[in-house]
């Protein structure tokens, strides 16, 4: 399969999104509900600690853990870069912390520390977590570190993942609440949010992972209970994490509302393996300031300071809901630099062609600055936006 195959639209509120594979399964039947691409081959990125939080279950489950057991740090695990906890070489948490810190940071160090722990070093761990996908029907599966930090023989698909995530759900209900968490104190630190999707999808939504590293893009493994029937989704290679949370959510509604009459393929039965992994943010443009939204941008002008532009951002925002929209776009507030000056700009980005126009109308006809923005236009150095 060739990588463009992977790589293609999906519906938002504005627009296509570009994304990579997706499945929605039925976590008491298996039934496959929604798919696309399932079996292609993915970098899992952070959604690999899923598979290194089911080995910390194991260990609990069969007594050689505990939650107060001492989760000490090498200089290897507290090397790692971030996202990480930060404890010292020397130092320990509590297995409770640790895993804690798995899911409301995806701690890169914390996951290191629990392989080295385990099974002695991060290696011997990774075979561990590669022998046990194979047992759990992960066959297009490879792990080669307990983070997810990038390395090219580290490979999953979304098959596989729903796989994992239903596994988590059945295997250890005494423990699965830990996907839950959405922040704790370490100390006097406050560590968290956890998953926005928790909240997004409120009351239904109830774990597990997202993951991110440039070329798989932005990811997320969901589940979610409503009306007694629980589902795991899986949703990969997004150029931006809101753009991600928007689409599981919409995935999620779409497939409670289906009726199927249990007729289609379980997903265990669904082709594994094959084609890429694509490559969704490559590194030269990785962490750069892009405008990866579909819609259109409501420039309300360009500020001082941070704040005032935020506030400029919150004020038009609220002028679109009394306009009587429902999709109030998104904050994208811009450094813009001029002659050594950076100023801010106050964007609503990310609405329908009608908002935008409808709300710069609505501004100009009171006298005040507003621009609409195609997204075309919305491109690097950004001098257009300087006033």
């Amino acid at each position: 399969m060739p990588v463009q195959a992977q790589i293609s639209a999906v519906a938002s509120p504005s627009g296509p999104v570009p994304a990579g594979p997706y499945v929605v399964v039925d976590a008491a039947t298996g039934e496959t509900l929604l798919e696309r691409d399932p079996g292609v081959f993915w970098y899992p990125a952070s959604l690999t600690k899923m598979m290194t939080i089911y080995l910390v279950f194991e260990e609990l489950k069969a007594g050689r853990l505990t939650l107060a057991s001492p989760l000490p740090f090498s200089q290897t695990a507290s090397a790692k870069p971030a996202s990480k906890l930060g404890v010292a070489p020397g130092g320990s948490i509590t297995v409770e912390q640790g895993l804690q810190a798995l899911v409301a940071r995806s701690a890169n160090d914390v996951a290191t520390a629990f392989g080295e722990r385990i099974s002695g070093t991060e290696a011997a761990f990774a075979q561990r977590m590669t022998e046990t996908a194979l047992r759990l029907g992960m066959t297009a599966t490879q792990f080669r570190n307990a983070n997810g930090l990038p390395d090219a023989g580290q490979i999953t698909t979304a098959r596989d993942l729903a796989l994992l995530g239903i596994a988590l759900v059945r295997e250890f209900p005494e423990y699965y609440g830990y996907f839950h968490t959405q922040e704790f104190m370490f100390g006097k630190q406050r560590v968290g949010p956890g998953i926005k999707f928790l909240k997004l999808y409120a009351p239904y939504a109830d774990g597990l992972k997202t993951g991110f590293i440039c070329a798989s893009g932005f990811n997320i493994v969901g589940s979610a209970v409503r009306d007694g029937r629980r589902l795991v989704a899986v949703a990969l290679g997004f150029r931006r994490s809101d753009l991600r949370d928007e689409f599981i959510v919409r995935l999620f509604d779409e497939a409670y509302a289906l009726k199927t009459g249990g007729n289609r393929p379980r997903i265990w039965q669904l082709r594994n393996g094959g084609g890429g992994p694509a490559t969704v943010l490559p590194y030269g443009e990785c962490g750069t300031i892009r405008y990866d939204m579909p819609g259109d941008a409501a420039w309300l002008g360009t500020f001082g300071d941070w704040r005032t532009a935020r506030t400029a951002f919150d004020k038009g925002k609220a002028q679109l809901a009394t306009l009587g929209f429902s999709h109030l776009g998104k904050e994208w507030i811009l450094p813009v630099t001029s002659s050594k000056v950076t100023k801010q700009a106050a964007i609503i980005a990310d609405l329908e062609p009608a908002a935008a126009q409808k709300l710069c109308a609505d501004y100009q006809s009171r006298k005040l600055f507003c621009q609409v923005k195609k997204p075309g236009e919305i491109v690097p150095p950004f001098g257009g936006f300087w006033r």
